[in-house]
């Protein structure tokens, strides 16, 4: 095998020269295997690019223009995405799970050249044995657009170069990429229009990586995937554990080979944490980020001790920086709440198509997170919510996250997030919707403040509480904070909110 040199992109195009050295160093060895078992290997996802590619060009598709990707998550749509940056254009990946109209929006934002909808559409773009004319290195050439999850409104694309993908493998990889001569199976745990997946492809390529994917992400499917296949590595996001923590069969399954966990997107509440780490006898880590950032920003160490491990999300990885800055967005001390603002090279260039809101979220460097929270005594980053989450209790600030920290301490609580709900005398008051560790024997809500008292001012403690199975997630894998908030406003939930 070749010495696992990174590709460097000085030359040729950052991306298609990465998937060309991966085809060099790894041939036949799988890259992706699809849900029904047929693999895509790294020579085929190689040369079935070029042949896509080709076929863009023969289209009229190239430098500044727009692909989109609405099909699912299989390995044509990162033959798709290859063919794209072959030949100059961007990709846009769009969630397949979103609404019509959601994901209309998305393609309004980008106005794509084409629309790719299914791997038939992938197919027959293929101009067998061709390949695309060798396109020169531009670090700032747009390769891919990643929609914000839209929570808060119409989603965002943003857009990012090979210089951030560059940045962002070597965040992932680094000095790894010289040394690792084992190929590490893994499973596809998001969908590949999510920035996890997006942006760190050239990752996964130069590590070698055969990722083995599954037509929709079910427990009971993923655990028997990490026994057969013997992962070592459960990415995803906190629910996902909490789900596999449930199946029935979990403890009869072999995952003796688990050796960490390393979960974002949401928080992880700490008895979740305990709990993982007990069960799969693995390292647990906490890893915060956001669209914008690329994917990469603050984690905890897997050996990390409880306040560590338990109460923050880490500290950044190195060549990261991260600031506390208040409403005047200056930097405020270690230890109080404030917006969240991170400086890395792999943070998006904007947003596609709208530089006043790329002017908000990008200043002299440095990316406005929309998060709040505070730098601890030992450097550790707290999150305490987001802004705008914030809500305003008898005159006095209460940030849900914080709360929802201290009550998933909770013996009786498995997931747990404080959602406001407009109150006549007081303004607005917190509403604790909690998913009980043991259904059968549920925390009260005096329990709750009760546990919380200590820890938290008065006008913080949670005033209801509702009982869910689960916590909602939108397709993005974030928390659905409009279901809850319709949730917590109806005496009964909703017909498809949980």
């Amino acid at each position: 095998m070749p010495a696992a040199a990174p590709p460097e992109p000085t030359d040729a195009a950052y991306l298609p020269a990465t998937v060309a050295w991966a085809a060099d160093a790894f041939g036949d060895r799988p890259a992706f295997v699809d849900p029904d078992g047929a693999p895509l290997s790294y020579a085929d996802l190689h040369r079935r690019s070029d042949e896509v590619a080709a076929g863009l060009a023969r289209r009229g598709i190239g430098a500044g223009d727009v692909v989109a990707l609405t099909l699912p998550s299989v390995a044509a749509w990162v033959v798709a995405y290859v063919a794209a940056a072959k030949v100059g254009a961007a990709t846009a990946g769009v969630n397949p799970r979103l609404t019509a109209v959601e994901q209309t929006a998305c393609l309004d934002r980008v106005a794509p050249a084409l629309v790719i909808g299914s791997t038939d559409d992938v197919g027959a773009l293929a101009v067998t044995g061709a390949s695309p004319e060798a396109l020169a290195a531009d670090p700032d050439r747009p390769v891919a657009v990643v929609f914000t999850s839209g929570t808060t409104g119409t989603p965002k694309g943003a857009w990012f170069t090979d210089r951030q993908l560059d940045a962002i493998t070597g965040y992932d990889v680094g000095h790894a990429v010289g040394t690792a001569t084992r190929f590490v199976p893994q499973y596809g745990s998001t969908q590949f229009a999510h920035v996890g997946f997006t942006t760190k492809l050239p990752w996964y390529l130069r590590m070698g990586t055969t990722t083995h994917l599954l037509d929709r992400w079910r427990a009971g499917d993923v655990l028997d995937l990490v026994a057969r296949e013997g992962i070592e590595t459960i990415g995803g996001v906190a629910p996902q554990v909490a789900l596999l923590l449930r199946d029935p069969e979990f403890d009869q399954r072999d995952l003796s080979k688990v050796r960490l966990l390393v979960m974002g997107g949401a928080a992880s509440p700490p008895a979740l944490v305990q709990e993982a780490r007990r069960r799969f006898e693995a390292a647990y880590s906490i890893r915060w980020s956001s669209t914008e950032s690329g994917g990469v920003g603050t984690g905890t160490a897997p050996d990390a001790p409880d306040h560590e491990a338990l109460h923050t999300v880490g500290r950044p990885r190195p060549g990261i920086g991260i600031q506390i800055r208040g409403t005047d967005d200056l930097p405020i001390p270690h230890g109080e709440v404030g917006a969240v603002w991170i400086r890395s090279d792999a943070s998006m260039s904007g947003y596609w198509g709208d530089p006043a809101a790329t002017a908000e979220a990008l200043v002299d460097g440095w990316l406005r997170t929309g998060d709040l929270g505070f730098v601890d005594p030992s450097g550790l980053l707290v999150l305490a919510g987001r802004q705008g989450e914030m809500f305003i209790r008898g005159g006095y600030n209460v940030f849900p996250s914080e709360v929802s920290g201290v009550l998933a301490s909770h013996p009786g609580v498995a997931d747990v997030v404080l959602i406001p709900r407009a109150d006549d005398v007081l303004g607005e008051i917190g509403v604790a919707v909690v998913v009980a560790a043991d259904p059968d024997a549920p925390p009260t809500l005096s329990s709750l403040r009760d546990h919380a008292q200590d820890r938290l001012a008065h006008h913080k403690l949670p005033e209801d509480m509702v009982l869910v199975d689960e916590i909602p997630l939108t397709a993005m894998q974030k928390v659905d904070r409009r279901r809850l908030s319709a949730l917590v406003r109806s005496p009964e939930p909703p017909a498809d909110s949980i």
